[in-house]
């Protein structure tokens, strides 16, 4: 099947299966939009750039809370006041006894007990309290999404230290259709552009190619595309 056919056969599927926010990202995987990367060329561009803005601030490794993750909430000496399975709504909003609305998307755990001790001071005197993550989702940006030709696409929360082997084995590999030698990585860096990179499937998980297993980040999209033949 040729590449204009392809690609109009994916953008038909995808306006229907995934939406039409997700198509740009499915076409680049299947070889149109943005010239790629490999692995090592990015490296290189992000050390010269890194070197070349030495004051841009480093992204946090603290954990931030997400919609769907589940919070345990303690108050020092006020078991009434304890929550040990409080969700965070899709809006990202909490409920806790004495507190009916509060944004805790987006923060991290101390942060969200520092405001919720500053809430609970007008009811109890110096509150003290401890937020734990008891399951957890991450926001968007914390995720890393698998689409296309794994067996099971799906959004993964980021964890340190995460690879692209770590993905095939969370998302149970590659199908039989996919063409893992031309899967991409799309990236947003810290310049604030969208970059491209390659990884090869394929050398990794068949041949054992371990220079393939890129290390991921928060954020990042692994598209996976379907063989042409």
């Amino acid at each position: 099947m040729g590449g204009r056919l392809w690609a109009m056969v994916v953008m038909l599927i995808g306006r229907a299966l995934i939406g039409p926010a997700l198509m740009g990202l499915v076409l680049v995987g299947c070889g149109g939009g943005q010239q790629t990367e490999s692995p090592a060329e990015y490296d290189a561009w992000l050390k010269t750039y890194e070197a070349a803005h030495p004051d841009q601030p480093k992204a946090s490794d603290e954990y931030v809370i997400g919609a769907g993750d589940s919070l345990s909430v303690f108050v020092w000496k006020n078991s009434e006041l304890s929550e040990g399975g409080v969700g965070v709504r899709p809006d990202g909003k909490i409920s806790i006894p004495l507190v009916d609305e509060m944004v805790a998307a987006g923060k991290t755990p101390p942060q969200l007990a520092r405001e919720i001790e500053d809430r609970l001071k007008k009811y109890v005197q110096d509150p003290l309290v401890s937020v734990i993550v008891r399951s957890f989702v991450g926001p968007a940006n914390r995720q890393i999404r698998v689409i296309g030709e794994a067996t099971d696409p799906e959004a993964i929360p980021y964890r340190d230290d995460m690879t692209v082997l770590d993905l095939m084995i969370a998302t149970k590999g590659l199908t039989k259709y996919a063409a893992g030698n031309r899967a991409v990585i799309v990236r947003h860096g810290p310049d604030g552009k969208e970059h491209n990179i390659q990884v090869h499937l394929d050398d990794l998980i068949k041949n054992g190619d371990i220079s393939q297993n890129v290390a991921m980040q928060p954020g990042d999209t692994l598209i996976i595309p379907q063989s042409w033949f």
